[in-house]
């Protein structure tokens, strides 16, 4: 008797810690799916910026990175996707999100040909025009916006994101991110989920020479 007792002891024992671990087990595993819902990864910037370097040709872009970094890589996927914007030089200012290899081009963005003033015609009366002055070291400046202060702009992700605030608000800063459709010499297409935003290339007025005053007609102009 004693030696049964003794199995059936060790079998309710055995059942006892397996029913712990098993409560332990759930217990955690909850707590890990709650810590899970909660958490918010913070994505952070892949694009790599720098100077296109003389190395560049067709198919190939070699990039002089802000880190001193010299990278060549393919333009190929870029290229089929129809996601190099801006074209790209000797000298200008890139942004180039790369793939995980770093070695291939998933999307360039000329930096230099994105910089000037953008405009549209005005949405409420077409007389006038209205946009955005994308300008070095980030900053924007809206052009004839009644209702929007631009503040900052910059490449997040392959992304345009704008930092503006909407005039005689609460003073708090809306950030929104666009995808860059076309990038030209004379234009800048970017959408959002709504919306797309169609700009051109703000032309400077030139004169044509000096102006001609006529002087006023008289009498004797008249006479044969």
């Amino acid at each position: 008797m004693k030696k049964v007792n003794l199995f059936a002891a060790m079998a309710v024992a055995l059942l006892a810690v397996e029913s712990c671990g098993s409560k332990g087990q759930q217990q955690q595993q909850v707590s890990y799916d709650e810590d899970y819902e909660a958490y918010e990864p913070t994505n952070r910037d892949t694009t790599i910026y720098g100077l296109c370097a003389d190395g560049s040709a067709m198919n190939t872009i070699q990039l002089i990175a802000d880190n001193g970094d010299t990278l060549t890589l393919s333009l190929l996927k870029a290229q089929e996707a129809g996601l190099v914007l801006g074209g790209y030089n000797v000298g200008d200012r890139m942004a180039v999100l790369p793939d995980a290899k770093r070695d291939t081009a998933l999307q360039v963005i000329n930096l230099s040909a994105l910089l000037g003033d953008w405009v549209m015609p005005n949405p409420l009366d077409g007389s006038s025009e209205t946009g955005i002055s994308i300008k070095e070291g980030g900053i924007a400046e809206g052009i004839e916006q009644a209702y929007t202060i631009y503040r900052t702009w910059k490449i997040y992700n392959g992304k345009l994101e704008l930092i503006s605030m909407r005039e005689g608000g609460a003073g708090d800063e809306e950030i929104n991110l666009y995808d860059i459709v076309s990038l030209t010499p004379d234009s800048l297409i970017f959408k959002d989920e709504e919306d797309i935003y169609e700009y051109g290339r703000k032309q400077e007025n030139k004169g044509y020479g000096r102006e001609i005053k006529l002087e006023e007609a008289s009498e004797d102009d008249y006479r044969m």
